[in-house]
């Protein structure tokens, strides 16, 4: 299935339904009192997660969502029926922005969770509930009120514990084949992941994390060039990244000169990627020439860990995996244990979606992290 991260739609919410105008009429009753029924509500349109959904591409061929609209009401006090709410089923992780203002208005981040974007019109009210003592024959109604409507902006973001950052070819692909059951295409060309790949990596029978491989960046990324910058969003809602270092790069260029180019364009893309840990990984260490790449890294990123893996023989994918799973349970219990963490964290998530945002608009204003971390 092609995989599509993007798209515009337009909701539209059930209108109301009218009151009705109507007075009870029998053999015995030829001037009976007002009995006019109010109508229904209309329906809401909501977005609801569907954890076997990975794509936006259904939108391509259904932009329109429209709810049921509310029924008028009749004779008899007969109250119209409420129009049915729409749920329309959307991959998790996927955030939801209005068009028209650029606002965000939700985020669906778990399994059917449902946010409502569009509320139906209010009902109508018959003449019989303008009745009172003074008003024995009332022949006043309303008109039920019509459904919001909202031209919406789908982005979704993979929903990863751990990305894989790096150069095309540097391992990413063949890492998560290796560590997990996911089965990206690896060939010795760049750019040959071109969507991002999930894997579970198992530690244990109760131990697990998720896994985001996504295209390989290059220089100038973070302003439009090659293909990561269009994925860069999904290392967002990762909470570690892994950079993959080519030990032994085939072109002969600098292992550690590759490194801060690419973090050159992932600080570009947003700030609060300074606030998220980096572990240095450095890859193909199976391979000669690659001896000296760990004690480069560790000179010139001393407050990372660093480790050396060869995905092809194994070397180092036990070690890399446990200290990873260990990282990951500490994080999830403090995230539970921690409220003023659990708070700092929402933060940074509200920061990155509007540097999401800014980057799907077009737009390049910078964001507070961004002016305010030093390089």
């Amino acid at each position: 299935m092609q995989f599509v991260d993007e798209a515009v739609i337009e909701v539209e919410a059930g209108k109301g339904g009218d009151g009705c105008l109507s007075f009870h009429r029998g053999p015995n009753l030829p001037k009976g009192g007002p009995d006019g029924g109010n109508g229904g509500n209309g329906g809401d349109v909501r977005l609801v997660g569907d954890a076997a959904l990975n794509t936006l591409v259904d939108f391509r061929f259904m932009p329109r969502c429209r709810a049921q609209s509310g029924r008028a009401g009749g004779g008899r006090d007969k109250t119209g029926a409420g129009g049915a709410t729409l749920d329309v089923r959307v991959p998790v992780g996927t955030r939801i922005i209005d068009e028209e203002t650029g606002t965000t208005m939700g985020d669906v981040a778990a399994p059917e969770q449902a946010v409502t974007v569009a509320k139906g019109g209010v009902r109508g009210f018959g003449n019989a509930h303008f009745k009172s003592s003074t008003n024995r024959a009332p022949r006043q109604t309303t008109p039920g009120s019509a459904g919001e409507s909202r031209r919406l902006r789908l982005t979704l973001n993979v929903i990863a514990d751990v990305g894989l950052l790096g150069m095309p070819n540097a391992g990413k692909s063949t890492l998560i084949a290796r560590v997990s059951a996911s089965k990206p295409k690896i060939a010795d060309y760049p750019f040959t992941t071109l969507v991002p790949n999930l894997g579970v990596v198992r530690v244990g029978e109760d131990a697990s994390f998720v896994m985001a491989d996504v295209p390989g960046l290059i220089p100038g990324a973070s302003s439009g060039a090659g293909l990561g910058y269009r994925f860069l969003k999904h290392l967002t809602r990762t909470r570690l990244l892994l950079h993959l270092v080519d030990a032994a790069p085939l072109d002969g260029s600098d292992p550690v000169g590759n490194c801060r180019q690419i973090e050159e364009e992932l600080f570009a893309y947003s700030g609060v990627f300074r606030e998220r840990d980096v572990w240095m990984v450095a890859t193909k260490m199976d391979l000669t020439g690659s001896e000296h790449v760990l004690g480069r890294l560790a000179e010139a990123f001393p407050d990372r860990r660093r480790f050396g893996i060869s995905a092809a023989t194994g070397l180092g994918l036990d070690d890399l995996t446990r200290a990873v799973m260990a990282w990951v349970s500490r994080y999830r219990t403090r995230l539970e244990d921690d409220a003023e963490f659990a708070r700092h964290e929402r933060e940074l998530n509200d920061i990155v979606a509007d540097d999401v945002r800014r980057h799907s608009l077009g737009r390049r204003v910078a964001s507070p992290l961004r002016e305010s971390s030093v390089g």
